[in-house]
């Protein structure tokens, strides 16, 4: 059963009449996901941080990555994260950022041996990834013709390790991460480097938007930002 969290803005009393934001992510670590019961990670800590400066109440919900998508794309008062803000994606929300910047990387499993070192080299393969995630993008923009999409990426994964799909594009760090907890993969080369994002309706009220940034922009300027990083290992953007 989904757990919702409803989550009261901090701080700054709300104006009169308000608009709820509505939140809605995915379990991706280390930018969202659950542990013990509770919402964490590097995108869920800005999110709460940067409401501190917002006159609005908001809610967050952790769901499969499609619906949260599509919730930031039809509704209003929805906003989507952490959402790689690439260009097929940039004239369907408005934007607040950066939470963070971040690689993506191409990896295996070892006892596949299977080595491709390009592009050009991963073509011939089944890559795998979670329909409507930015990395399904990425392949059908670099002509990645046998592409295999799942519901989420806990689910690929469990395919590449059965040898059910070849290959899978993943965040650096979540490599880094699955790689610590004893899996035998190995990244083979960089597929891409993206700016991760707040992504909000088109129709989402500007007044809000530019709070959000300015909440954002004072995470940044105060060490918040890089405190949080910190936190999960992230690597310090710049």
């Amino acid at each position: 059963m989904r757990i919702v969290a409803f989550l009261l803005s901090m701080g700054l009393a709300n104006a009169a009449g308000a608009e709820t934001i509505h939140f809605a992510t995915e379990d991706y670590p280390p930018y969202n996901f659950r542990e013990e019961g509770q919402y964490r990670g590097v995108g869920y800590e800005q999110a709460i941080g940067l409401m501190q400066y917002v006159k609005a109440d908001h809610t967050i919900e952790m769901m499969p990555w499609a619906r949260a998508l599509s919730l930031a794309e039809t509704d209003k008062m929805y906003c989507v994260f952490t959402t790689a803000h690439i260009a097929e994606r940039d004239k369907r929300f408005k934007w607040v950022e950066p939470l963070a910047i971040d690689r993506n990387v191409m990896i295996a499993n070892k006892a596949s041996g299977i080595e491709p070192r390009s592009i050009e080299e991963a073509r011939q393969y089944i890559v795998g990834t979670q329909r409507n995630d930015y990395t399904q993008d990425l392949l059908e923009r670099n002509g990645f013709p046998k592409i295999d999409l799942a519901t989420d990426l806990k689910l690929t994964f469990k395919k590449l390790m059965s040898g059910r799909i070849d290959l899978m594009p993943i965040s650096e760090k979540y490599f880094e991460d699955l790689k610590a907890e004893g899996n035998a993969i190995e990244a083979l080369f960089v597929l891409s480097e993206q700016k991760f994002s707040i992504a909000c309706n088109l129709d989402f009220p500007d007044a809000l938007l530019s709070q959000m940034q300015a909440g954002l922009d004072k995470l940044i300027a105060d060490g918040t930002q890089r405190a949080i990083f910190q936190k999960y290992k992230m690597p310090i953007s710049n």
